[in-house]
């Protein structure tokens, strides 16, 4: 395994959510709380950044500024640039469209870190792969020494974190004598989904992964975690491969678009704050958690059954998001 730069506060807890359960009339729900990793405000990402960050700092690279890109309200940016504080290190971050008018949420925290802050000015999400490289030669020019993390920090170093939680996981159930046939979560760059599948193939686990895709459609999702997996496995030495029918991603809950609050993952956030008193986030978890109720709502998974929903943190972007309650019942 790639050498890390401790980051985050492992492990995460795996609580039961018994009001949430009741209330759907499904499986038993226990929550992995990855919004707990404890740094820079939480979230899955946390887990990733420690291989970038220590990769960053190791010769030859030695770098001394990361560049990232995302959407305004990432919390893949925010997490990267308090990670990059933390090694001592710059971060200039690319985001598509424009400056919001309103500094709020992860935009807010990404301007308390001190990140620089360059925007494309354009909707199109894949543009920004082009500007970081445009900056990255940039900064060179400039006698900088740039490390850049994929868009999303999606790649086989990244979502080595995630075949490690599978390890952590595997404890945790163990202990609480369960069994669960699901673990489900927001599937966006795919970094994490392929982490756990390939996490589930490495280290053994009798569930499934399920992603709730949130950001681009689910035939891309198939193919991005197929080729990242494989490269996890070429990057530890092993042989590992994701057939067609071990990558499982549900669409329809992207709503109005990546990023956008919708209006089942709205409903979502309420109903999981108002039963188990747990913040969802509107790009990611809520959207994901909409996912979930439905698959129970369609006898897709049963009473009988237990699942496991990743919370992969994300609440600051509730705070971009007032209409969340203003729009409730």
């Amino acid at each position: 395994m790639p050498p890390r730069f401790p980051l985050a506060l492992l492990p995460t807890p795996l609580v039961e959510a018994p009001r949430l359960s009741r209330q759907l009339g499904g499986p038993r729900i226990f929550f992995k709380r990855d919004d707990l990793t404890g740094f820079g405000g939480g979230g899955n990402k946390v887990r990733g950044l420690e291989f970038y960050i220590a990769e960053a700092l190791a010769a030859p690279r030695k770098a001394d500024v990361i560049i990232t890109g995302a959407g305004p309200q990432s919390n893949h940016i925010r997490a990267t640039a308090a990670a990059a504080r933390v090694a001592g290190l710059d971060m200039v971050a690319i985001m598509h469209d424009s400056r919001p008018a309103e500094t709020q949420g992860n935009l807010l925290l990404d301007e308390l870190l001190g990140a620089q802050l360059r925007f494309t000015n354009n909707p199109d999400r894949s543009l920004i792969d082009a500007r970081i490289e445009e900056t990255a030669e940039e900064l060179r020019r400039a006698g900088r020494r740039p490390y850049v993390i994929p868009r999303g920090g999606a790649s086989a170093l990244g979502a080595l974190g995630y075949v490690e939680a599978v390890k952590e996981i595997n404890a945790q159930l163990a202990t609480l004598k369960l069994s669960p046939s699901w673990l489900v979560l927001g599937t966006g760059s795919c970094g994490t989904h392929s982490g756990l599948l390939a996490g589930t193939k490495i280290h053994g686990a009798a569930y499934r992964v399920l992603g709730i895709t949130v950001s681009r459609p689910a035939s891309e999702c198939v193919e991005r975690i197929a080729r990242i997996v494989v490269e996890v496995g070429q990057l530890l030495g092993e042989t590992v491969a994701a057939r067609a029918e071990d990558i499982n991603v549900r669409e329809g809950f992207i709503g109005p678009g990546y990023g956008i609050p919708s209006e089942a993952g709205n409903a979502a956030i309420r109903l999981v704050a108002r039963t188990e008193g747990i913040f969802l986030d509107p790009a990611y978890t809520g959207k994901a958690m909409a996912g979930l109720i439905a698959e129970i709502g369609a006898g897709r998974m049963g009473r009988a059954e237990t699942v496991i929903f990743l919370h992969t943190g994300g609440e600051p972007g509730l705070f971009a998001h007032p209409e969340i309650v203003s729009l409730s019942a």
